[in-house]
């Protein structure tokens, strides 16, 4: 597209800045920005349009030599300025100037490491790992490796485990990989009618709650229908320490009383499928930022919030402190169970109780 004045055949009017000097800050930034390509766009139309180097120097604030080193980079037989073969030659001048960076080739008791530990059939991430544990100065990832091993040492790749294709970076694709884990969830939705309708016991809610300190959490379970909590402390609210905690719990719960459990979306939950094939409960799903489709977990623990206020730190609860709060919930009379308790409907103790 040629600009508007040059279609017209009148000089490009050109804007001078300042004839003043130069600042220390102006001088730098002429000095180390890179031409971009919107800069070379606009310098290639100015060249065009018959416009002095040291004009175009202020105008773009660059420095004259820089306007001058760029041209003749991009500069043709024909003595025009091309943006195309200028882009190029920067390109190319960048990746030879960053070969120096390549730590692999440039480290031959790395490059040796590397090699050995993979005729050892260790794994990229092994050697990586082991390696930066090593040498805390030189540290190397296993994209590099990978990368290495894929361009320069075809030979090597018959000891890496995955012998299917080319090894593939996962950047970018982690917003990918959560979406294939929310869609294999069981959402909220796909529950048995009988669970909504609290028919039966078995059905249960689980949540966290969180202290001042944020890192140890108090886990907690409800059953559906007649209230009973379950409550286990955690150290820290992780994933792993979650599924344990549950297993452990709902062992000691009779295998007729282990029916569902619905979840919030919290990480700490997402190794829900080694809870369901440990305990034998099918885990659903509330959709995210909907907690009153937890109503039940969520009333539990306001009940609980008022052994264990929110400012509270949870580093000094022990697990002795919760349970002495859960007996007096899960014995304190309710009125939806025709003032039955929790633990009564839940072990039929005493009368016969039923929902209002």
């Amino acid at each position: 597209m040629q600009h508007p004045e040059i279609k017209t055949g009148y000089p490009l009017s050109v804007k001078i800045v300042s004839e003043q000097p130069l600042t220390t800050n102006q001088i730098t930034d002429m000095l180390y920005k890179h031409f971009t390509a919107d800069k070379r766009n606009e310098l290639a139309a100015l060249f065009r349009a018959g416009v002095k180097k040291k004009s175009i120097a202020q105008q773009l604030g660059k420095h004259r030599t820089t306007i001058w080193r760029e041209y003749k980079r991009g500069a043709g037989s024909n003595g025009r300025y091309y943006v195309k073969k200028s882009t190029g030659l920067a390109r190319e001048k960048r990746v030879e100037a960053n070969a120096r960076f390549r730590k692999i080739e440039n480290d031959q008791a790395l490059r040796k490491y590397m090699i050995h530990q993979l005729r050892k059939y260790w794994s990229p991430e092994q050697i990586s790992g082991r390696w930066n544990k090593d040498h805390q100065r030189k540290q190397i990832g296993k994209d590099a490796i990978y990368k290495y091993v894929y361009e320069k040492r075809k030979d090597l790749v018959k000891y890496l485990r995955c012998q299917k294709g080319k090894y593939r970076r996962r950047y970018g694709t982690r917003i990918r990989v959560k979406q294939r884990e929310e869609s294999k969830k069981r959402r909220i939705d796909q529950r048995p009618e009988i669970v909504s309708l609290r028919q039966r016991i078995g059905d249960w809610e689980g949540d966290t709650i969180i202290g001042k300190d944020k890192k140890p959490a108090i886990l907690t379970h409800v059953e559906r229908r007649c209230g009973l909590i379950l409550a286990d402390k955690l150290e820290r609210a992780t994933a792993q320490t979650t599924k344990q905690k549950t297993v452990k719990r709902f062992k000691r719960i009779p295998r007729d009383k282990k029916h569902t459990i619905t979840y919030d979306n919290g990480s700490t939950f997402s190794e829900y499928e080694m809870t369901e094939e440990q305990t034998g409960l099918t885990i659903y799903f509330a959709y995210p930022y909907r907690s009153w489709e937890r109503g039940t977990n969520e009333n539990a623990n306001g009940l609980l919030r008022q052994f264990f206020p929110k400012k509270s730190l949870f580093a000094t609860i022990t697990q002795k402190d919760i349970q002495r709060a859960v007996r007096l919930l899960n014995n304190r009379p309710r009125k939806r169970l025709n003032y039955s308790t929790p633990y009564e409907v839940f072990y039929k103790k005493g009368k016969c109780c039923s929902l209002e």
